[in-house]
């Protein structure tokens, strides 16, 4: 179930939310759908591919935080925030809040952006975690920061359409399948996702890259790319989730005995 109102600072005054990342929040998740505004961060931690809607045709893209459903290699309740990230992608970082529009009263055919949430989200509560006003109402720091973080999702909805279609143009979106194998034996194929064909983009004439270089997809293409050298760092890491397990699992079977 969800509630979604206008945040205010009447009626949320003494709201706050919870800013750690766990399986309990719905964070045990194999993949995110992510923005063109974040792709040069997220590079750095996660693959990043592109997945098609089958009715409408659409791309958007995805950043890949596991290799089987429900599964996020990225959460590690070790770490303060829960998260074993630098970047963590907007998508997760917005929890229960997102953007809305409300028409102005003095111009009635004007829009302008507003902050929802979500009060039935389980972050949402009135004794932990951050406040979103300050005692005589201003906004706190952490709302502040939330709403960079939904302005990162709204530019990044805007200007996702324009991207895959330039992409599009010069037929640089190729389909891939992710196949690997685990230190344990076990096989695994992921399906159903696309990249960007790199020859391709090398091979792009000299006013076709100028021309993606001035949309400012150039660079995204590119991190799209880098982004998939971090398909060995999952596999890494679920090798060693795989060996920790068997570990304890043999520890707890030694202790009944």
């Amino acid at each position: 179930m969800t509630k979604h109102v206008l945040l205010n600072n009447i009626n949320h005054q003494h709201t706050r939310v919870i800013t750690q990342f766990s399986d309990k929040f719905g964070d045990n998740i194999a993949s995110v759908m992510v923005y063109p505004t974040e792709f040069m961060e997220l590079q750095k931690e996660y693959p990043i591919l592109f997945r098609q809607n089958p009715d409408t045709e659409k791309f958007h893209a995805t950043a890949l935080l596991g290799l089987q459903q429900n599964e996020n290699l990225f959460l590690d309740p070790i770490t303060d925030s829960g998260w074993a990230a630098r970047y963590i992608p907007a998508n997760i970082v917005r929890g229960p809040f997102l953007i809305g529009f409300q028409r102005q009263q003095d111009n009635p055919d004007q829009q302008s952006a507003v902050v929802h949430i979500d009060l039935d989200h389980p972050r949402v509560n009135d004794q932990q975690g951050q406040p979103l006003f300050l005692e005589h109402g201003g906004n706190s720091a952490y709302l502040e920061y939330i709403s960079k973080i939904l302005n990162i999702v709204h530019q990044g909805s805007e200007v996702n359409d324009v991207m895959f279609a330039a992409f599009k143009q010069f037929d640089l979106i190729e389909p891939v399948n992710i196949e690997f194998e685990l230190d344990n034996g076990q096989k695994h194929r992921l399906t159903g996702n696309y990249t960007i064909n790199e020859s391709k983009l090398k091979a792009l004439s000299a006013d076709q890259l100028l021309q993606l270089n001035k949309a400012g997809f150039l660079p995204l293409a590119f991190a799209v790319i880098f982004s998939m050298t971090n398909i060995r760092k999952l596999i890494e890491i679920k090798n060693r989730r795989e060996k920790a397990f068997k570990v304890q699992t043999k520890d707890s079977q030694h202790k009944t005995r």
